[in-house]
């Protein structure tokens, strides 16, 4: 069942979840699962930490449902979720993976389910390098790392104000490259 499941229909899913529809959300949720386990699985983790890292994909496309634009493909919006959660085991684990070495991990675990090339060649950290360093570490800090505001600008040294409008004007920035092509793998 969910093996045949398209894009379209992934993100009909997301946009009837985010109008607040339980269903939609459930049935996402599901489907994306078993895409994510062998994710994980492809990256080498082995069963009950894929299973830990697809949970807490799963919280954070629940959670920051809010922030998906509901006019760009889904899946390489949850790709980069999922990467980023893989780099936060391995710093759990003290180990760190480059960008590099995401970049060069085979993508065919979630391609291979139903994720069209031109979507899979996306990739949200070649994007995020395009940025200027204010909005890239203010998307960073609290889109991905989920940080407040407060807690962002005291790690950065710069103000509530700017983190807020950095990481607006940041996100509006990667629509506009993602549109463009600028994160394409050839």
């Amino acid at each position: 069942m969910a093996d045949s499941l398209d894009e379209d229909q992934l993100a009909a899913w997301m946009r009837a979840a985010c109008d607040g529809d339980g269903r939609a959300q459930a049935r996402l949720l599901s489907a994306l699962a078993p895409r994510l386990r062998a994710y994980f699985r492809a990256k080498g983790r082995p069963p009950d930490q894929a299973e830990d890292l697809v949970q807490e994909t799963l919280i954070a496309v629940h959670t920051k449902r809010a922030l998906y634009d509901v006019g760009q493909p889904l899946l390489p919006w949850v790709l980069a979720i999922a990467r980023f959660r893989l780099v936060d085991a391995w710093r759990r684990e003290g180990r760190f993976g480059s960008p590099a070495s995401l970049d060069d991990a085979p993508e065919e675990a979630l391609a291979a389910e139903e994720l069209a090339p031109a979507e899979a060649s996306r990739d949200l950290a070649k994007l995020l390098r395009l940025l200027p360093e204010k909005q890239r570490r203010s998307i960073e800090l609290v889109k991905l790392e989920e940080r407040s505001v407060a807690e962002a600008a005291a790690l950065s040294g710069w103000s509530e104000s700017d983190v807020k409008v950095s990481a607006h004007r940041g996100l509006k920035a990667l629509m506009r490259l993602a549109a463009l092509g600028h994160g394409e793998t050839r």
